[in-house]
């Protein structure tokens, strides 16, 4: 099976937003007006395609990005950042006169997180440029909403190509959400970006109501609660282990990187689901975002109890 005798590694492309991320942590988000010292900190190239592309390589595949960056000095070192973290990078846009994307993280000693983001909205939204002819001998492509005009370019000519589309369907603006769900083979929800699109609080409620507009595979990250899908008209469910968090930022991007790989690997859907679950929670156990992504030896590791 390629990717697991030997053979060359399954690849997947990534399409979405790129950004610097600056993390802090501290004991506790204190009320505003306030001040606060941290006792961690971290520097991370991420987003969400591009962290789940990351957890991609991590584990054991090969992955290439496609997104934007500014021409400004963070663009070019966005670039060999994730070069250095073992993506193909030749289709991430050096976009002349554009502000490359920065953020700010704060995580408290419970590993929840406060995430204050800036894209700039004048970064040329065209994907005219994209590579798409390249998808041929892709195994997987993964998009999310953070550049919706590339994601859905991306899905379109993978479903041409016949390659799997997978998005993260995080929050995002709900017209976003509705053109783009149409164009994945597996539309992979947060619980709070499923809530958005099917207008209702209750998973299994809402799961259907997507599936039953849906051919694909439709799904839900639900942190703790693991992996929720319609699989031939029942929701089926993966438990997440239970463990210590440190930092859930990324645990969803991991998650996706994880659970495409497996897939790209032709695993079932349980036992794909099942593997990013315990990924992800490993690297909930971990401060730095996407940089806690765990191996696969680790994970096998941590599957075993050993």
């Amino acid at each position: 099976m390629r990717g697991q005798t030997g053979g060359p590694a399954v690849r997947l492309v990534a399409v979405g937003g790129i950004c610097t991320t600056t993390l802090y942590r501290v004991a506790a988000v204190p009320p505003l007006p306030g001040k606060v010292l941290a006792h961690d900190a971290a520097e991370v190239v991420d987003g969400m395609a591009v962290s789940a592309a990351c957890a991609f390589v991590r584990l054991g595949g090969a992955a290439s990005v496609w997104g934007r960056v500014g021409d400004d000095a963070r663009g070019g070192a966005m670039r060999a950042a994730l070069a250095e973290a073992g993506l193909d990078v030749a289709a991430v846009r050096l976009v002349p006169g554009g502000r490359s994307s920065i953020a700010v993280a704060v995580i408290d000693d419970r590993g929840d997180r406060l995430v204050v983001p800036y894209h700039d909205t004048s970064l040329d939204q065209s994907a005219d440029w994209l590579p798409l002819q390249d998808l041929g001998g892709v195994d997987f492509v993964h998009v999310d909403t953070r550049w919706p005009e590339g994601a859905a370019a991306a899905l379109v000519a993978a479903r041409r190509a016949g390659v799997p589309g997978m998005l993260d369907a995080d929050v995002a603006p709900p017209e976003v959400l509705s053109a783009l769900v149409p164009l994945a083979s597996h539309a992979v929800f947060s619980d709070a970006g499923l809530f958005l699109h099917a207008g209702t609080d209750d998973l299994e409620e809402a799961l259907r109501r997507v599936a039953d507009r849906h051919a694909g595979h439709v799904g839900a990250s639900c942190g703790a609660e693991g992996y929720a899908w319609i699989e031939d008209g029942d929701v089926r469910r993966v438990p997440a282990p239970r463990i210590d968090a440190v930092d859930t930022l990324a645990a969803g991007d991991v998650f996706h990187g994880a659970f495409a790989l497996r897939l790209a690997e032709r695993a079932a859907i349980e036992e794909a689901a099942g593997f990013a679950c315990l990924a992800a929670s490993l690297k909930c156990t971990r401060f730095g975002g996407r940089l806690g992504c765990p191996t696969r030896a680790e994970v096998e590791a941590f599957a075993r109890g050993s």
